[in-house]
Parts: structure tokens; sequence; C-alpha cells
């Protein structure tokens, strides 16, 4: 009995269907299904900014408006093998609504309670997922972080306290070390990993979320907890391989623009 939940005897009740978007572009139209088990504020967000009910304060004028958001915003970062980005007023990366709101990620969901932050193994080399590429990187992404959390000010604290920094690092799971770096996260989500296709939510750090979203064109397991998945592309992934492959600069950004046309939720029936 597929798609149906038996409840008591002789009674069933139909899921509730998933919430449906149309994004027409410039270069062709996709539908994607929006995920509310897994980002319920999320998605009512990006709906409401979509079809005009949410007011957000114009980048121009400065005053709050309330009209559709995305109409005729641009995909204004593009990596070829990596994802599409779109949702930004000022079409450069750096705008948004004028406000932000909170991630929703289940870490634990996605196992990074499980997975060392160090490689105890091997010399103690940061887990690939981290990005850490210099010594720099480390001390801002998990020695500082880490210190802070244990109350570690100043330098005679940390001389005294060696040692047990050092243990801590070394038990250090990436759930923790995202929580050190701010952030907060909630395991009565369902958990769902940024693979190709999915529809995310781009950010500054940790609750920073505001209109900027992006499309995966590749899995990308390093943005695993880091960033808000909230649905996917089930119709038009051709279209969005195709926005991928539109020539840009180093910087992601297109010679010519790729044209958001609109956002529009679509009704869906729930399955037989």
């Amino acid at each position: 009995m597929c798609g149906v939940f038996l409840v008591g005897q002789g009674q069933e009740v139909q899921p509730t269907p998933k919430p449906q978007i149309l994004i027409k572009t410039s270069e062709g139209t996709l539908r994607a299904e929006l995920w509310p088990e897994a980002a319920p504020e999320t998605v009512q967000h990006f709906i409401e900014l979509a079809e005009g009910k949410k007011a957000f304060k114009d980048p121009q004028s400065g005053e709050e408006v309330m009209r559709p958001f995305y109409d005729g915003l641009t995909f204004h970062r593009i990596l070829k093998d990596f994802m599409i980005q779109g949702g930004c007023p000022l079409g450069n990366g750096s705008g948004g609504p004028g406000f932000q709101f909170k991630d929703e990620i289940n870490a634990s969901g996605l196992g990074l309670d499980a997975i060392k932050a160090l490689d105890l193994d091997n010399d103690r080399r940061p887990h690939p997922w981290l990005l850490i590429r210099s010594q720099q990187d480390f001390q801002r992404i998990v020695l500082s972080p880490l210190l802070r959390s244990m109350g570690i000010e100043n330098e005679t604290q940390f001389k005294e306290q060696l040692a047990n920094i050092q243990a801590k690092a070394d038990a250090l799971s990436l759930m923790q070390v995202y929580e050190n770096l701010g952030y907060i996260f909630n395991a009565e989500l369902r958990a769902e990993k940024p693979l190709r296709g999915v529809l995310a939510m781009a950010n500054a750090g940790p609750n920073t979320n505001g209109s900027q979203f992006f499309i995966n064109v590749v899995d990308t397991p390093h943005l695993t907890g880091k960033h808000t998945v909230f649905g996917k592309v089930i119709e038009g992934m051709d279209i969005v391989d195709k926005i991928s492959q539109v020539k840009a600069d180093e910087a992601g950004k297109p010679q010519e623009p790729v044209v958001i046309e609109s956002i529009r939720a679509v009704a869906k029936a729930a399955s037989p």
C-alpha cells in the first residue's frame, strides 16, 4: 500500500504532499520539490518571498515593500562542475532581503557527530571537509573557537591548559567544530545531504540566511552541515547543467546574465 499510512483499524491517512515550485529562467524552466520536514522555516520564507507575501527591504529605496522578490534577479555566481547561485537583489552576492534567519540542519542525522575533525593516525591532519589549507585556517576554524568554548583568554591560561587543549582538540567531531563556530543544529529535522540537484541556502556563516540560494550541479560533501538544504530539482536538471556551463570569470560572474524570470509555488496532489 505504497504512499498510504494506516492509523488504527480501517483508517488510512494520505501523506502530506511536498510543495513544489517552478523556477522560470531565461534558459528554461525547472520544477523543484521543497522539503518542510527538513527545513520548515526556510521553505516558508522562500515561498513567501517568491510570491510577494513577505515584506523585504528594497535595496535601492531602503523602503519595506511586498512584491515577488526573485522576479528579474539573476544567477549571479555560476561555477562549472559545482553550483549555480542566485537571489541577490544587487547581483553581486552582497545583497539580501534586509533580514536573516536561522539555519535548519540536523548534524547528527548527517553523521557529523561521528566524524573526527583530526586524523590522529595521520599527524592530526584536519578532515578535508574543513577546507583547512594553512595554519591560519586551522587557527580560525578549529583552535580559536575551541579556546573560546573552554574560556581560555590569554597565553598564561593557554600554557596551563595545554595538555587539556590537545586532548579536547583530538576528541573534536566535525559537529563540535561547527558548533564552536556558532552553528546551532536541530536533531528533530530530517537530515538531507548536499547532493546533486538540491536547493540550499547560501550564507556568510551560521544563521545568516536571507534570500540567496544555490542549486548543486554535483555532490558537495564538504558543504555538509554548513548550509540548509531545503529541496531538490525534480524536472529540468538539464537546464541547471546548461546554466552551469555559461561562460563566467574566475569568481563565477557570468559574461551574459542568466535571469530568474519568476519563482512560483504550484499545486501537487498526494500520491495514491
